[in-house]
């Protein structure tokens, strides 16, 4: 529970926030040549990863299911590409952000404009009680669970225990809600044809790999590489949100660079987590200056120590949050169910 002199400290935290895209702005400049690297390293793997898992399955699925960890990690990381191309940010030139976004989004199973947009909404409304709903987890206050009838409260904890956050509900989004552009279908062709030009693509091949090895071979390689990745990637955006003193408030009250800053947490994992995971766990610099590229963030943490301590969660810490499901607006910060 936040005591009132916390609550001052926030309120003198919303001209500090707004401060640091200043001090972050040089942080801002991509790098064509390292944005090649980072690619390279990322697909070429995940493809040697996936031409091994094939060659191995004869001899026994005992070899080829621990292959998927590895893999599955990688399809993370080129997702994470993708939202920095989203962002502008991979790339100098918008054209090759775009371009290289929406060819990962046919591998990562995404469509890339529609998800840009999208995920601009998030951007632009995290934090905000009034404009919940677009790229982020549903969030209910107290008071309104409450105000639910049995079956609304029902259908609200079924959507927010863990073997639907983190098992069904990802396998759902990635395989089947991106094959339309849901929250979109009536925002013209242009998320049509992002989602069904992706689905063209993705069919195509899907269909040649199938052709080549079989639909059993298919299925059993690629199948739990994505449910393991697609389970990563929303457990990675949930723990960015969704944390104890996190930040919602009134559109009256809410400031975009407070939001940011104090309504994202920095995800301190170790480094051969944060590699794989693009840095995304520096999420309070990333809402704040959403065009540094993810290869820049350590720099601005490593240059400016102030900001290493702001909502920072370990991995342990982090396993925490999935009890926490709503949001207190008298206490200010998210509760677990049985809130008194």
């Amino acid at each position: 529970m936040k005591s009132n002199q916390d609550l001052a400290q926030s309120a003198a935290a919303k001209p500090a926030a707004r401060a640091w895209v200043q001090v972050l702005a040089p942080y801002r400049q991509a790098s064509n040549g390292r944005a090649i690297v980072e690619i390279a390293i990322t697909i070429v793997p995940l493809f040697a990863l996936w031409v091994l898992m094939w060659a191995t399955l004869d001899l026994g699925y005992w070899l080829v299911l621990p292959l998927t960890i590895p893999a599955a990690g990688f399809l993370v990381r080129l997702f994470l590409i993708q939202h920095d191309c989203g962002h502008g940010s991979f790339f100098r030139q918008r054209w090759a952000n775009d371009w290289t976004g929406r060819i990962l989004g046919i591998l990562t199973f995404t469509p890339y404009d529609f998800w840009r947009r999208t995920h601009a909404m998030h951007h632009a409304s995290s934090g905000n009680l009034d404009r919940r709903g677009f790229g982020d987890i549903d969030t209910l206050t107290v008071a309104e669970y409450r105000a639910r009838s049995l079956w609304g409260r029902l259908r609200y904890r079924l959507y927010r225990h863990p073997l639907i956050m983190f098992g069904i509900g990802p396998a759902y989004l990635f395989i089947l809600q991106f094959r339309l552009p849901v929250g979109m279908m009536r925002g013209g062709w242009k998320p049509w044809a992002s989602t069904m030009a992706t689905n063209l693509v993705i069919s195509l091949i899907v269909g040649v790999l199938i052709w080549l090895i079989g639909i059993k071979a298919f299925l059993l390689i690629h199948l739990p590489i994505m449910l393991l990745a697609s389970s990563a990637g929303v457990w990675l955006f949930y723990v960015q949100h969704q944390f104890e003193d996190t930040i919602w408030e009134d559109r009256s009250e809410w400031d975009f660079h407070h939001a940011a800053v104090h309504g994202s947490s920095h995800y301190d994992l170790p480094a051969f987590l944060r590699w794989f995971t693009a840095n995304i766990g520096i999420h309070h610099v990333h809402h704040l200056c959403s065009r540094i590229p993810y290869y820049r963030l350590p720099s601005v943490l490593r240059e400016n120590p102030d900001l290493r301590d702001i909502n920072r969660l370990s991995l342990l810490e982090s396993f925490g949050c999935v009890r926490l499901v709503l949001w207190d607006e008298t206490r200010r910060c998210l509760v677990p169910f049985d809130v008194r």
